[in-house]
């Protein structure tokens, strides 16, 4: 009876196999129709796929899209250091090319130099309470450097060396409102055959503008006329450019004139001059120089 119903159930495991490798090979078989079991099989299997595949796509998408924000903020972080890089660099270019160009033009400036020695040098400090009239500069008396000396830039004459200590001097500049800041000055005729000579000493802050006074009443002064050092103070050069007239107004009383002078160099944006170092110097001007200085500090 046992080996009956063993005998039984490897009959039926056998023919169990075959009819499922029939159908495998049935249903792998090329047809244009499938039978309805098969066709309903797949339509509840596509309808579970589309189920699922709707939730899991938004959720991968949306994690997609974080990871996608993230990366944006990290590469826009990245730009932006490379852009204030950029600017740093930019000014630094800015500034290295305007140093270059005022270098060059004090270079070319001193073939033209030959009645004095002029010294290099660059503005470390400037008074923000004071900025029209006072700076720092890096050359002192150990440079050689004494009160007085004319101080310059490639575009003309700034003002003079208040006083010098080792290693610095201070400058005191033509917009300065000091009433002995005063330098004999000329202007030059259209034709240049006559010099007209005056104090610069005043600074018209709103305008911008020097003061040229004592000019004599008769004399004919015009418009973007250059106005120079006169060298007749003993204390500056012969020629240093201060800048040219743009105005003539009567003076009080009508017996002199005054004219208005745009100077030749920017008394604002100041970084690089020259001090004109006079070779020889009137003993008797270097005298009363000392002593006004000294009764000025009294």
């Amino acid at each position: 009876m046992p080996q009956f119903f063993l005998n039984k159930r490897l009959i039926i495991l056998l023919v169990s196999i075959i009819i499922l490798v029939s159908l495998i090979g049935f249903s792998l078989r090329e047809r244009e129709n499938v039978t309805w079991p098969e066709q309903f099989l797949k339509d509840m299997t596509g309808w579970v796929q589309n189920i699922v595949a709707g939730p899991t796509q938004y959720i991968a998408g949306f994690f997609e899209n974080v990871q996608d924000l993230q990366n944006t903020y990290t590469e826009n972080k990245e730009l932006k250091s490379r852009l204030d890089d950029l600017a740093f660099l930019e000014a630094e270019v800015q500034l290295l090319q305007k140093d270059n160009a005022e270098l060059r033009e004090i270079l070319d400036k001193e073939e033209s130099l030959s009645q004095y020695e002029p010294v290099q040098a660059t503005v470390v400090g400037r008074n923000p309470d004071r900025w029209h009239e006072m700076l720092t500069i890096n050359k002192g008396s150990r440079d050689g450097i004494e009160p007085n000396m004319a101080v310059i830039t490639s575009n003309g004459l700034i003002g003079k060396v208040k006083s010098a200590q080792t290693f610095t001097s201070t400058v005191q500049l033509l917009s300065s409102m000091d009433p002995t800041n005063r330098i004999s000055a000329v202007v030059q005729d259209a034709d240049k055959d006559t010099e007209i000579f005056g104090l610069i000493e005043g600074y018209d802050e709103k305008r911008k503008l020097l003061m040229l006074t004592k000019i004599p009443y008769d004399a004919k002064v015009e418009k973007d006329q250059m106005v120079t050092t006169s060298g007749y103070g003993g204390v500056f050069p012969k020629g240093l450019p201060i800048g040219k007239v743009v105005e003539v107004t009567p003076a009080e009383y009508g017996l002199t004139q005054t004219a208005y002078i745009e100077p030749g160099a920017d008394l604002y944006d100041i970084q690089h001059v020259m001090v004109t170092k006079i070779s020889s110097m009137n003993p008797e001007i270097q005298k009363e120089l000392q002593k006004g200085e000294e009764e000025e500090d009294n």
